[in-house]
Parts: C-alpha cells; structure tokens; sequence
C-alpha cells in the first residue's frame, strides 16, 4: 500500500509541474521516472520496459523529415501562395489556411505545421495591418482538428497507434470522415465569427500581391527529392501491414535518407538544432511514470470505476470517455492524460470481456485531439503556436484563445458523439 501510494504521490507532483510549466516539463517527467526506480516502486528494467520505442523513435523521424523540407522553403511558399490566390482578402487567407493548416497537420504533425506556418502568416498580417489574433487562434485550433485524422497528426494519436495494433490506415478510416465534418462545421463558424470583422486597405492588400513566390523555394533539387522520400513515406504507412514494417522505422528511414541527401557532412548540425530533445525525453520519463500506476494496479481500479458507473454498458462507457477525455484535455496537456487512459481502457476491455472495442479507442482519440482546442495549455500546438506570435509582438491572452476555442470544441465534442452512435453504438 505504501508503494501505491508513492507512485501515485510522484505521478501528482509530476503532473501539476508539467501543467503549471513551474519546472521544465522534461525534467519533471524524467525525474519521476527514475524517481518510481529509487523508491523501490519498480526495477530499472522494468521502467525501461514501459518505453514505448516505436513512439519515440516515429517523432524523431518526422522531425527529421520535417527538418528537410524546411530547409527547401516549401511552408513558406504555400502560405504566400495562398493569401494571393485569396486575393490578399483577409477573410479568404484566414480561410485558406485554417485548411491548409488542417490538411499539413494530419500529414506532418500538429506542432510542426504551426511552427512552419505561424510566422508567415504574422508577416502576411503585418503587410496586410489587420490584426493577427483571429489568425493564430484559428489555426492552432485547425492543427488541432487536422491532427486527430492520422496516426502521426497528433502525439496522442501515435500514443494510441504504437499501443494497439491499429495501423494508419485504420486512423484514417475510423477518424477522417468525423474530421471531415468537424472542418465543414469549423468553416460555417468561421463565417460567423469572422466575415464582417476583418478590413484592409487596398494599398495594404497590393503589397501582398506583388510577392515573388519564385524566391521563396531555396532549393529546388532537395525539394523534388524530399517530395519522392515523403511520397514513398506515405504509401509505406499506408501499406503497414502487407509490408510488416512497424511506422517508426519507416519515419527514421525516410528521415535518414533525406538527412544523407541534404547535407551529409552536416548531421550533426540537424540532430543538435531540428531535433526536439525535450520532447523526446518527456516522453520517455512520461512512459515511466504511467508504467508505475500500471505496476501497483491504480489503473485497473480506475476501470472498475468507470465499468461500475456505465453498468459495463459500450454506449454509455464510449461517450463518458469521449466526453472526459476532451473536457480534461482542455484543461491539461493531452498527452500525459492519453499515456494514463491507455492502459485503463485496456483494462476496461477486460472487465466487459468482449476483446478489443473499437468505439473506446476512437472515442479516446477524439476527445483527447479534439479537446485540445477548449483553452490555450489544452494542446502543445496552443503552447506554441501563441509562444511564436508572442515573440513577434503579437499578444494572445488566455483569455482571447479560449473564448474562441472553446466553442470550437464543444462543437467537436457534440459532431463526434453523433459520429460515434452512428457509427459503432446504434
């Protein structure tokens, strides 16, 4: 009983330090994790067996590939090109790159979308001088949205993948059609909270359209062979199971190839600067303290719980973890609160008996994606998405985003309870 309770002592202390940000969240994970060892709560070994690798070494793939295509200027000639096929009107860019937010998030990921889009779209404001706020805040939300369709479009979502034997296929069948509505619905409020609150000058709107999208590619060569690599990377996730090659060695192989084809003298240079460390080692600490609950049972009981209340009942068991999943993931990062869910729901599928449950684990997944857009810490993309534009003299309030993201989620919340009783619970 007392080991129970250290863990469970450790896992709280640790999660109020990753959500307030009072220390570095890696430290705080990674502390922990080794924490569970020193107590006695598990061995090391037992710890290291907790580390979903598959997870780990996905991300760093993609940012690999990430790194790559950055170098070419590709995000940055996408964004100009659109606000001039929109015409240099500020409603129609908003628009534009609410979807083309979405579509890069679901095919790269949610954070690395923001952290390529963000600071062109503030230049395209600062041009335009119309006020950048409406931009930030929608296009986080639009990552946040276009993540949950694919396995790599949001952490939490390759949390799920590497846990189960889901493929990216199954994400995209299982979640793209629910996301499909989610965006039509986002573009109708869109239209409501934006099209009349958005002016600009005509002289502001021609400097816009007298960019030379030509000089933004830097390099044509490395472009057209990091679209073949992205191209094959794709279609390899696509035919995971016929290939029986798990995601996270495509991802490093295809982030391998692209770093050799970059630059080969200079890798090092990537894997010190591109290559998002902290992130990487939260996780690992992050496997190990959710490995401890596991260890001393907590999750097993918190299954019996929800079993107990839902009288074992699918339904009502998939809408209550819908629906806790996106209010909590509002309020607290989505992907400590995923790692912990993982295990429970496992657990649960156990206690109603009916092997591996579908509607569970999409439920799971939208909630936890979808309920990043209630308030500004709900989801990394937020964080960094509003950290950019801070940087850049652009001021967004907590305030300010979640008055607007929240009507964004609950709107998803609402969309996927009706998609998942269609679904799987009619």
């Amino acid at each position: 009983m007392f080991l129970t309770l250290v863990a469970l002592l450790i896992f709280g202390i640790s999660y109020i330090f990753i959500i307030t940000e009072w220390v570095n969240k890696m430290s705080a994970a990674l502390l922990g994790g080794f924490l569970v060892v020193i107590f006695g709560i598990m061995n090391q070994e037992t710890a290291m067996s907790y580390i979903d690798w598959n997870v780990i070494f996905l991300l760093i793939g993609m940012m690999m590939v990430v790194s790559v295509l950055k170098q070419t200027g590709v995000f940055q000639y996408i964004a100009i090109k659109t606000a001039k096929l929109a015409g240099g009107k500020p409603f129609r860019i908003l628009l534009f790159m609410f979807v083309i937010t979405g579509i890069l998030s679901a095919l790269l990921d949610n954070v690395t979308t923001v952290m390529m889009l963000i600071p062109v779209v503030l230049l395209i404001t600062n041009e335009l001088k119309v006020n950048p706020v409406p931009f930030v805040v929608t296009m986080a939300i639009a990552s946040n949205i276009g993540g949950t369709a694919t396995m790599i479009g949001d952490p939490p979502n390759i949390l799920i993948g590497s846990s189960t034997d889901y493929n990216f296929n199954d994400f995209i069948i299982n979640l793209a059609p629910a996301v499909v509505v989610i965006m039509i619905f986002s573009i109708g409020m869109l239209y409501l909270l934006y099209r009349k609150g958005l002016h600009v000058s005509n002289e502001s709107k021609s400097r816009v359209m007298e960019y030379d999208v030509s000089k933004l590619i830097k390099n044509r060569t490395l472009l057209i062979r990091s679209l073949i690599v992205l191209t094959l990377m794709m279609v390899a996730f696509l035919l995971q199971d016929t290939l029986h090659i798990e995601s996270a060695s495509i991802a490093m192989t295809a982030g391998l190839v692209l770093l050799i084809m970059s630059n080969r003298r200079k890798v090092d240079q990537v894997l010190m600067h591109d290559i998002d460390w902290i992130t990487i080692f939260f996780f690992i600490g992050l496997f190990m303290i959710v490995g401890s609950l596991q260890e001393r049972g907590l999750l097993s009981m918190i299954a019996d719980k929800t079993v107990d209340l839902t009288h074992g009942n699918i339904k009502y068991t998939s809408f209550a973890i819908l629906w806790l999943s996106g209010i909590l993931s509002s309020i607290i990062d989505n992907v400590p609160f995923v790692a912990t869910m993982i295990p429970v729901i496992k657990s649960i599928e156990i206690q109603i008996g009916l092997g591996k449950i579908d509607a569970l684990w999409w439920s799971l997944a939208l909630g936890s994606c979808l309920g990043g857009n209630g308030t500004l810490i709900g989801a990394s993309a937020n964080i960094v998405a509003v950290g950019i534009a801070n940087k850049n003299g652009c001021k967004v309030s907590f305030k300010q985003f979640t008055q607007i993201g929240i009507l964004f989620a609950l709107m998803s919340y609402l969309v996927s309870t009706i998609y998942l009783y269609i679904r799987y619970l009619h």
